[in-house]
């Protein structure tokens, strides 16, 4: 793998060049003199259309940032990871989210371990329990079937669970009720448990080390809440569920250890939603779709790991990425998925991009010299054009878009579907193109409006099409997302693995908290603001 310092590369020079060469052509020129555009910046593959043609590129763009990508080690670093090398440095670790979908037959060694087996060993148990909670045979300590579920976590724990019950809901089993708890504040849990009967309610708790602060919080509360009605220490192992590996934390709590599903520490939690952190996913789909959703994203993984890198689409995705935060100097990515059951999508994606590639050193703790990770942000449907499209349109800042749509609707409803997809076309077109001052000119537009409506255009877009959201095709979008990470991460000489920059706000946290909760310690260490802080927090709690 590449140990020189990235922008000493002759690739990225070469790149730098060329910037200086193609920074002020306009998409209307380039689609003018060349006819045959679209296609050739285009990717059909793996049921996904992907049009990047409305990009500020050339084809000596492309073949310099190719160029990059190879010359950072990009194939070797792919196979390092699918074959289970330790790639996460700082916590030598291996990085293997694609084993949780691979077949049965496969083969991928951990410290000389093949985990394929452990992996299906775990999914075939989760299968059992979904279906017993599915088919009602599964009864709380009362008697009653299980007909709420809850899931506990925080982070990946919760937000690919989230992500995933909302986007395939249509798939869901309609008379089982899911909610989601994550948010340490005490409403996110008084929220989840509103209305719901403790008889038929089965938490789900997801925690690697049971450990973790805001998961164990609500836990024990969910833990209160339920013997608050069941009145008996032994209803616990009736009424919960445990995602973890600690086994003697989760009897300690009252679980039984028959319910405890595993993980391992090679699936960080933003990469976990196909492992045990799916079980509610699971339950609300049925296992013949959570397998669909598995073959999903297993497509991917192929196609990452095969194809040429002039027809990877998520390493283009990677190299235009690269292409605009460190030579455009932007600053944001905007991700619209024109499906309304892709509305937790963008939340999904800020922890899976921003918690992987917000880092300020490589891999060998070098301060870097360029920009990394971008700022993610999204809504579905024709949501966001009322919101901040006007900023990408209009605004001073480059703002990269993807479009995400789909050729067929779960919902026909008249014409529903055609608006909202001329919508996405229309989108990316007005970005691309623009309107000029000819134009309005020429539509007899008041002088004085004229600059205010003038759209500049050559603000780059791409379009994922898609025949359908079905649970494989959600697996496959992940999987783009989940490949491209990866691909920015090494090219930008980063570790995209570990998450470092989560800690000390924890850690600060814990000291902080008992000083809440007892006023009586006298000597408050912090500076001026945070102690001034603490005192008019312990004065307004009076």
């Amino acid at each position: 793998m590449n140990k020189k310092n990235l922008t000493d590369m002759p690739e990225w020079k070469a790149l730098e060049a060329h910037y200086e060469k193609v920074k002020e052509l306009h998409m209307r020129d380039m689609f003018a003199s060349d006819s045959e555009r679209a296609a050739r910046f285009s990717i059909k593959a793996e049921g996904i259309y992907f049009d990047y043609s409305k990009h500020r590129i050339n084809e000596e763009t492309m073949r310099l940032l190719i160029a990059l990508a190879k010359a950072s080690g990009l194939q070797e670093a792919i196979e390092d990871m699918f074959s289970g090398k330790k790639i996460n440095n700082t916590e030598n670790r291996a990085v293997l989210h694609t084993a949780l979908r691979a077949p049965k037959d496969a083969a991928v060694n951990v410290d000389g371990v093949n985990v394929i087996p452990e992996v299906h060993a775990v999914l075939d148990k989760m299968e059992k329990f979904a279906n017993k909670i599915r088919e009602g045979s599964w009864k709380g300590f009362t008697g009653h079937p299980i007909k709420n579920i809850v899931n506990i976590g925080i982070g990946g724990s919760d937000l690919g669970p989230v992500m995933a019950y909302e986007a395939l809901k249509d798939y869901s089993r309609r008379d089982l009720t899911f909610r989601f708890v994550s948010n340490i504040d005490s409403t996110d849990f008084f929220e989840a448990v509103e209305g719901l009967n403790p008889e038929e309610t089965l938490f789900i708790v997801a925690s690697k080390t049971f450990t973790t602060l805001e998961t164990m919080t609500n836990a024990k509360t969910a833990r209160e809440w339920c013997l608050n009605a069941l009145k008996d220490e032994k209803a616990i192992a009736f009424h919960f569920a445990a995602l973890s590996t600690n086994a003697k934390a989760v009897s300690d709590f009252g679980i039984d250890t028959a319910n405890m599903f595993a993980f391992w520490d090679w699936v960080g939690g933003r990469y976990s939603m196909e492992s045990a952190i799916g079980l509610s996913t699971m339950i609300a789909i049925g296992p013949d779709n959570f397998k669909k959703l598995l073959e999903g994203f297993r497509s991917i993984d192929n196609h990452y790991r095969t194809a040429p890198f002039e027809k990877n689409i998520p390493v283009i995705m990677a190299l235009l990425g690269i292409w605009y935060a460190d030579f455009y100097g932007a600053q944001g990515m905007a991700v619209l998925p024109y499906e309304q059951y892709l509305k937790r999508f963008p939340a999904y994606l800020q922890q899976l991009t921003m918690e992987s590639n917000g880092k300020g050193v490589t891999r060998d703790g070098r301060k870097v010299n360029y920009e990394t990770g971008a700022i993610y942000f999204g809504e579905p449907g024709t949501n966001g054009q009322h919101s901040f499209y006007q900023l990408i349109h209009q605004g001073t800042k480059l703002i990269p878009c993807d479009f995400i749509g789909f050729a067929k609707p779960l919902h026909a409803i008249g014409r529903h579907h055609d608006l909202l997809m001329a919508n996405v076309f229309a989108q990316a077109e007005a970005l691309a193109f623009g309107k000029t001052k000819e134009q309005l000119e020429a539509e007899n537009e008041k002088p004085d409006l004229i600059p205010h409506k003038t759209f500049e255009g050559n603000r780059p877009s791409s379009v994922f099409l898609l025949e359908k959201l079905t649970p494989e095709t959600l697996g496959k979008i992940v999987a783009l997302y989940e490949h491209c990470v990866h691909a920015q991460g090494i090219i930008w000489q980063l570790d995209s693995f570990d998450q470092w920059g989560v800690q000390l706000g924890k850690i600060l946290a814990g000291k902080i908290a008992p000083e809440l909760e007892n006023k009586e310690i006298p000597e408050l260490r912090h500076d001026s603001s945070t102690n001034s802080l603490i005192a008019e927090y312990r004065r307004m709690r009076k």
